[in-house]
C-alpha cells in the first residue's frame, strides 16, 4: 500500500496497514538541530509531503527567503508580498507584525493582493505529485495559503482586529471580503492540480478558550471556511484545516462543513472527550503536546502521550501520526513520538 493509500484509508476509516506519518519540522529545529533532523527524516519518512512553490512570475529570491536558512526565519525584518513587515527576536522563527500595513480605513482599496501567487504553474506540480506515490498537501506553507484571520493581523495588528470585530466597520467587512476572494481564487487554482490534499489556516485558540466568541467566528468566518471547504470536495480533494490552540466549541460546526482533518493542539483540550464526541466524525492530523511533552516529557510521559492519542481518536483510521519539530522541543523526544506510533501499527 502506497503512502497515498494509507492516507486515504485513514480520511476514509477505511482501516489503513499503519498509521500514516507527518513528520513536521520547523525551521527552528532545522537550524539547531540538523543532524538530528536529518536522522528522524530518514528513520521516518513521510507520508504526507507539501507540494514546492512552483510560480511563473513569483521571483525565486521570494522563494528562497522562506527557506530554513533564509530571510524570513533569520533576526533581520521582513516584508512579504502583501507589504506587512515581520519584526524577529529568535532565529527560525517568522516573527510579529508590529505596525499596521493598513492604518487608515480610506486606503482599503489601495490594498495590494499579491497576485503573483496566481501564476501557479499547474503542470509542473502536475508532474511533482505524479513523480511520488506520497500523499501531496497544497498550497505551498512556504508562500500563501488561505489564512484570513491570521492575514488580518498581518495587515491590521492583532489589537486592531480584535476591534475591528467587535465593531465591525463597513471597510473592515470589504477587507475581510478583498480577502476570501483572492484566496478563492488560490484555492481553486491549486484544485485545479492533482494535490490530494487542499489546506488553510489560522489560529483560533488561546490555551484555554476560542479567542473571539463562537458566534462571532460563526457570523464572520465560518462562511468562508465553508466555501473553502466545498472547493475542495467539487474537486475531488480532501480539505484540512490547522488552528492551534483550544477550538473545542468550533469542532463541531468544522464537521458539520464536511471537514476532512483537523491539524489542532488535542492537548489543549481533553483528548478523551475529544474521542468521545468525535472519533470516526473527523481525522486528527496529530500532534502531540509541544507545550510540555516534546521540551520537558519524559520518555514514560511521550509513549503515554501517543498511546493516549491511539486509544481515544483511532477509529479504523481517523489519525495520522503527527507531532511538530519546532521551538524548545528535544530531538530524543520526537524521534520516540514515531517510534511509539511504528510499534502501535498495525493498529488492529
Amino acid at each position: 500500500m502506497t503512502s497515498r493509500e494509507l492516507v486515504k484509508r485513514t480520511l476514509e476509516f477505511a482501516s489503513p496497514e499503519r498509521i500514516p506519518r507527518d513528520v513536521s519540522i520547523l525551521p527552528w529545529a532545522t537550524l539547531n538541530y540538523p543532524e538530528e533532523v536529518k536522522q528522524i527524516q530518514d528513520d521516518f519518512p513521510n507520508d504526507i509531503i507539501g507540494a514546492p512553490p512552483l510560480y511563473t512570475e513569483v521571483p525565486d529570491t521570494v522563494i528562497q527567503a522562506y527557506a530554513p536558512d533564509g530571510a524570513v526565519y533569520g533576526l533581520s525584518p521582513f516584508v512579504d508580498l502583501w507589504g506587512c513587515r515581520f519584526e524577529k527576536t529568535v532565529r527560525g522563527v517568522i516573527g510579529e507584525v508590529k505596525e499596521p500595513l493598513l492604518k487608515n480605513w480610506d486606503d482599503v482599496d489601495k490594498l495590494r493582493m499579491p497576485n503573483e501567487f496566481l501564476s501557479l504553474d499547474v503542470e509542473e506540480v502536475d508532474a511533482f505529485c505524479r513523480s511520488t506515490d506520497k500523499c501531496v498537501r497544497g498550497p505551498a506553507l512556504t508562500v500563501e495559503l488561505p489564512r484570513p484571520f491570521e492575514r488580518l493581523q498581518f495587515i491590521r495588528t492583532t489589537e486592531n482586529v480584535y476591534l475591528d470585530i467587535l465593531d465591525q466597520p463597513e471597510e473592515f467587512l470589504i477587507l475581510l471580503d478583498k480577502l476570501h476572494q483572492f484566496y478563492i481564487k488560490v484555492l481553486e487554482l491549486w484544485a485545479r492540480t492533482e494535490v490530494d490534499v487542499l489546506w488553510f489556516m489560522d489560529d483560533w485558540g488561546s490555551q484555554s478558550s476560542l479567542l473571539i466568541s463562537p458566534g462571532l467566528w460563526r457570523k464572520l468566518f465560518k462562511p468562508l471556511y465553508k466555501d473553502y471547504i466545498d472547493i475542495a470536495h467539487q474537486h475531488g480533494k480532501y480539505a484540512l484545516f490547522h488552528s492551534d490552540g483550544y477550538i473545542l466549541d468550533i469542532l463541531p460546526d468544522l464537521i458539520e462543513l464536511g471537514l476532512d482533518a483537523i491539524n489542532a493542539q488535542v492537548f489543549c483540550m481533553n483528548v478523551e472527550e475529544l474521542g468521545r464526541r468525535f472519533r470516526g466524525k473527523i481525522t486528527f492530523w496529530g500532534e502531540i503536546d509541544r507545550q510540555h511533552i516534546l521540551p520537558r516529557g519524559s520518555p514514560d510521559d511521550v509513549i503515554g502521550a501517543v498511546k493516549k492519542v491511539k486509544e481515544a481518536l483511532y477509529q479504523d483510521g481517523g489519525v495520522i501520526a503527527q507531532c511538530e519539530f519546532g521551538a524548545a522541543a528535544k530531538p530524543e523526544n520526537v524521534r520516540l513520538v514515531f517510534e511509539t506510533w511504528d510499534r502501535l501499527s498495525p493498529p488492529r
